[in-house]
């Protein structure tokens, strides 16, 4: 059984919700992370109403205004409240269609507007010390000789084609048209993309399958020969990170906002970044052109004598 769904079978009144979860994860495809995120944020709103809780469609508008108020009062993050919200918004949605419920009380409740904070990027120089930091980190005498290969096109696959990290950690052989240059990625909501490779990366990954062997299945490794986890993922990262001497943390899904923020950057259009990053609204990716103003900004106060 799916561990969200375990976490919420210790509420005795959730049969509703236990259903919710499957449907996600087995017709919406939803990640790990999504149905841990739905169902802990049912659950906290369970635990808030205890015992005045007497069924989902007893539940009233006021109810959530009120779980509103409670969560600004504790100061929590106007963003971490609109996820929250998202999830029982969801929710909500699913028991309107799927278990005949005719009223949404959620739907009247207004939130916050979300914070947009600009995302942390790398500069072009810095990318450039952190592809090639895997070749001047010494790996332990445990690790294959494949070990650099590998995580060379890892990096070099997330910054040419900005992938989100589930979706590079899920990678097949099959996945990458090697003649072509291009791969295949199933991305959230079970929607299929086609990225184009650089040439960069193809060698890369080139060198790593032919040091390492891969010739089907999944294509990055571990040293046991096993798919590589997301975990892992993140671990050599961070090593990278510290050798190219970049002071500050970068996650795998930063490196994803720099891929987006250098492409604008350099001319490429908003549509086609969406389309790369697999975004389902043009909003979202519109963070991106606010960067490159703030960058833009920055280079003119800096270089400009009357700025």
């Amino acid at each position: 059984m799916n561990r969200a769904r375990l976490v919420m079978s210790e509420n005795k009144k959730d049969a509703l919700v236990d259903q919710f979860l499957s449907f996600q994860e087995n017709e919406k495809h939803a990640s790990e992370r999504t149905l841990v995120n739905y169902s802990s944020a049912i659950r906290f709103f369970l635990e808030w109403m205890g015992e005045r809780f007497q069924g989902w469609d007893k539940v009233t508008a006021d109810d959530f205004r009120n779980y509103l108020f409670e969560l600004m009062k504790a100061e929590m993050g106007r963003n971490t409240i609109r996820l929250r919200f998202s999830a029982l918004r969801s929710f909500y949605k699913y028991l309107l269609q799927r278990r005949g419920f005719t009223h949404n009380p959620i739907a009247e409740v207004q939130l916050p507007k979300a914070q947009r904070s600009l995302p942390v990027i790398i500069s072009a120089t810095q990318a450039v010390a952190l592809l090639e930091a895997p070749f001047k980190v010494t790996h332990s005498k445990q690790a294959p000789q494949w070990v650099s290969f590998r995580d060379a096109a890892i990096l070099e696959l997330f910054y040419s084609t900005g992938l989100r990290l589930s979706e590079l950690a899920k990678l097949d052989v099959k996945d990458i048209d090697w003649i072509a240059d291009t791969l295949r990625v199933m991305g959230k909501g079970n929607k299929e993309r086609l990225l184009p490779i650089g040439s960069p990366a193809m060698i890369a990954l080139q060198k790593y399958r032919q040091q390492a062997k891969v010739n089907e299945g999944c294509l990055f490794i571990s040293k046991l020969r096993k798919p590589i986890s997301t975990r892992a993922i993140n671990n050599l990262l961070k090593k990278y990170i510290e050798a190219a001497g970049i002071p500050f943390d970068i996650t795998p899904h930063k490196l994803r906002h720099s891929f987006a923020t250098h492409l604008l950057d350099n001319g490429a259009d908003l549509r086609s970044v969406q389309s790369l990053l697999g975004h389902a609204s043009l909003s979202t990716t519109q963070i991106y052109t606010h960067v490159s103003k703030e960058r833009l900004r920055a280079e003119y106060n800096k270089a400009h004598p009357r700025a």
